[in-house]
């Protein structure tokens, strides 16, 4: 069970990683006010999403502890990232301030996993 767990923990930091990656590559567009939501953005928020549901379940399979709450913050900002992504994905240019929050959001979503114990 710990290799299946360790496997889609790498996946998901894949999916973290893409969804950070494409808003890092986008970052000086960001400052022209031309960027734009990629493919990878939204393919690593939709990976983090399944993995992570996975990895809930197969914690609780395994009789290890599960902090729903943590866990349900996560979700929460997931989900509204996920929105901002799948509805401005077509348009080529998205605001300053949209875009500034889905970088935030994600930033957050990644020092609640690592910083909330």
């Amino acid at each position: 069970m710990d290799v299946l767990i360790h496997f889609f923990v790498g996946l998901h930091i894949i999916g973290i990683a893409s969804l950070l990656g494409g808003f890092l590559t986008q970052m000086k567009a960001m400052g022209r006010g031309t960027a734009r939501f990629v493919p990878a953005m939204l393919h690593g928020a939709l990976t983090m999403l399944v993995t992570g549901m996975v990895l809930v379940g197969l914690d609780q399979a395994d009789d290890q502890p599960v902090n729903n709450i943590k866990i349900g913050v996560k979700l929460a900002l997931l989900v509204v990232i996920l929105g901002l992504v799948y509805v401005k994905r077509d348009e080529e240019k998205v605001d300053k301030s949209l875009f500034g929050l889905v970088g935030l959001l994600t930033t957050a979503n990644v020092f609640i996993a690592v910083l909330w114990t």
